[in-house]
Formats: C-alpha cells, structure tokens, sequence
C-alpha cells in the first residue's frame, strides 16, 4: 500500500470517491445496450395480464469505469496488474475490463487466462481471495457474441475485501476452463451452472447435471428456454403443461 493511500477499514463492500466524497468512480465510456425489452415478464403473445404490456426499457450491460476507482479498488487492480506482470503477461490481455457498479467491483477477464488470474488473487500476499463463494451462469441473448456469462464471487478473509471476476463466452462455443484446482468449492456450483445454463467447464473432474435428470434436453435457466413445461401426471389424471391450460384472446 502507498503511503498516500488510506488504509482499508472493514468489509469494503461499498466504494466512496478517491477524495472520499462518496461519488460513484468517474466512467470511460457509457453502457452497452444490448437490447430493448417490451412488456413485463417476457410475455410476448397476448398472455401478460399485469397491464405493463405498454412498457419499453432498454437492457444495458455497465461500461467499464476509468480511474481512479475509489474505495480499496485501485490496490487491488494495481497489486493484480503487477503480479501479472511478473509472470510475464501483460495485464490487458487477461483483463478486458474493469467495472466499478453500485460499489461493487469487478474485473472481466480473457477465459484463456482465467486460471491463471484466479491463482494470482489467491496466491499473491497483497491480494489473498483465498474464497470463492460460487459461480453463477447469465444468460444474455441480445449480447451477441458473448451470451453466456460465468460470474465468480470472491472474498478476502485476510484483507476483508470482495470483488467479482467475470467471462462472456458466445453461445456457440460455451466452454470455459474449471476452476476447482484453485477453489475446489467450486465444484458443484460449475455443476450447477452447466446443468442449467450449458457453460461447458473444461477440466472439471466429473461435469454431469446435478438437479435435471441426466437425459434432460435443454438448459432450463436460459432465457430462450420454453416456460410451456410438460405434462404431469397426478392420481391417473393428465394435467397439461402450465401453457396450454387456459388461453387469452
């Protein structure tokens, strides 16, 4: 830490200004808008009875923020920008971006250096995110290219800090490599998130479903997925799928 630098009291789960304002970090670029969403509750053939039908939002991924970042986020992006360098990668080719959003920070990084950067925030003594609590699956079809998202959350139990490492991967290549030989808690969270989103973790020790039965068709928590559901049968009479038991004019 530099000596000009306050020093990092409590959980540091919100982020104040580099003056100590408490202003959001300044941004380099404005959001991504990836799309424009119509009505409530992605109903798109008659059957929203809520009266939101009328309502259009567009739906934007936040750009990246430029420096300074406020709050302990400019040391750990300098500490993890120099331990990268002393493995000899450069560090904009591991980090794609930098967020700061609703004082939370995260780093969205190449899925090829993925391990490697998740080693470093365990491995390295001014960092030590020696947890990662769980990755979770976003699906975002309007983001072409990057539809799939896998977001890892990761805390310091040394330094009491948080942060989040993010990867986008296209639809039509969803792999993204294991972490469980970093964080072997990870487990059955890439499990999970591969049964209900279909990211593909490579080197995972045995990627099988953990809730759907193993002939399932379909990632049920993509966006795409039908809401119809299936038949079921109870005490020998036949109910049909939730989308075809009531129609609306």
């Amino acid at each position: 830490m530099s000596e000009t630098q306050e020093p990092d009291h409590g959980n540091g789960t919100g982020a104040n200004g580099a003056d100590g304002s408490g202003l959001p970090a300044p941004r380099a670029q404005g959001p991504e808008v990836i799309g424009v969403r119509k009505g409530m509750f992605g109903a798109a053939n008659g059957g929203d009875t809520s009266g939101y039908g009328g309502l259009v939002r567009t739906v934007a991924l936040p750009g990246a923020t430029s420096r300074p970042y406020g709050s302990y986020f400019d040391e750990v992006a300098d500490e993890l920008e120099g331990a990268l360098e002393e493995q000899d990668l450069l560090p904009e080719n591991a980090i794609e971006k930098t967020v700061v959003d609703r004082g939370e920070l995260t780093f969205h990084i190449a899925r090829e250096h993925l391990v490697r950067v998740a080693r470093t925030l365990r491995d390295d003594p001014a960092l030590r995110f020696e947890l990662c609590t769980g990755v979770s699956g976003v699906h975002f079809p309007g983001d072409k290219g990057r539809e799939l998202h896998a977001v890892y959350h990761l805390r310091s139990l040394t330094h009491g800090r948080i942060l989040r490492l993010e990867v986008s991967v296209p639809d039509s290549d969803p792999h993204v490599p294991s972490l469980v030989a970093v964080y072997p808690t990870n487990d059955w969270h890439e499990r999970e998130t591969y049964d209900f989103f279909g990211l593909v973790f490579d080197g995972h020790p045995a990627l099988t479903r953990i809730m759907m039965p193993d002939d399932w068709q379909g990632f049920p928590q993509r966006k795409d997925y039908p809401l119809g559901g299936i038949p079921v049968e109870y005490k020998g009479a036949q109910i049909p799928a939730p989308d075809q038991r009531r129609s609306y004019s």
